[in-house]
């Protein structure tokens, strides 16, 4: 039922974000459209986190279902790419879904491989499309769509093991952040290049250092971008 979920939270997705623009509604119904499609993964699909194993067994609860939420809507939006954006950007969330893709091989997890490398064909062959066409095909709703499908996947290794949670954080939300930084400083190609190689860099930690050397990094970034969102530059959720 997974598999179904996500689908029918992409569509979901999709069609609310073309409504959106042909009728030029208030993004508010962008954010629900993404709340609906969260909770579809959730009663629908039955992925939610209701416990964090760290050095002892700690049970969610009640804050099983708006934790699992807060999650998926938040990092649905984290490449919020309006048209016209460089097709480069794309190989961001490219980073992120190789790393799930190389993280569930090893764990064994059928459900995030697939749809991990589908979705890294499906990217790669945007990117190249847009890249040597010259048709700017990235925007919105593809973006969006992606941000939909790694929250899903991060939300199913967490639901395994929560250090996985350092994946989103540090291949995707920082570089991004980093990239929003940067850019004016920089020519975009550079700002890109330096963020898809942070991105690589930090991915590369995950299977290298032990997890629990990972918490300390895990805190402090979450920290930082939770500091963040009080910039709209910087925000995650719009």
């Amino acid at each position: 039922m997974l598999y179904i979920a996500l689908l029918i939270g992409i569509v979901v997705i999709i069609i609310a974000d073309k409504l959106t623009q042909a009728f030029k509604l208030s993004s508010i119904w962008r954010l629900i459209s993404q709340i609906f499609a969260a909770l579809v993964i959730i009663m629908v699909g039955s992925l939610e986190v209701n416990y964090i194993n760290l050095s002892s067994h700690f049970e969610l609860g009640y804050l099983a279902i708006p934790f699992t939420l807060l999650f998926l809507v938040g990092f649905t939006n984290v490449i919020n790419i309006e048209r016209g954006q460089n097709p480069l950007l794309l190989l961001l969330p490219l980073v992120s879904l190789v790393c799930f893709s190389m993280a569930a091989f090893f764990m064994g997890y059928s459900f995030v491989l697939i749809i991990g490398i589908s979705t890294c064909l499906a990217t790669m062959l945007i990117l190249l499309y847009s890249y040597f066409t010259g048709n700017l095909m990235i925007g919105h709703t593809l973006t969006t769509s992606i941000g939909f499908i790694i929250a899903v996947l991060s939300i199913s290794l967490i639901k395994l093991f929560i250090v996985f949670i350092y994946i989103p954080l540090f291949t995707l939300a920082l570089p991004f952040t980093l990239y929003y930084f940067i850019k004016n400083k920089f020519t975009d190609v550079q700002a890109i290049t330096i963020s898809t190689l942070t991105a690589v860099l930090f991915g590369a930690f995950v299977f290298i250092i032990p997890a629990h050397l990972l918490w300390y990094p895990v805190v402090g970034i979450t920290i930082i971008l939770v500091i963040m969102q009080t910039s709209r530059k910087f925000r995650i959720i719009w």
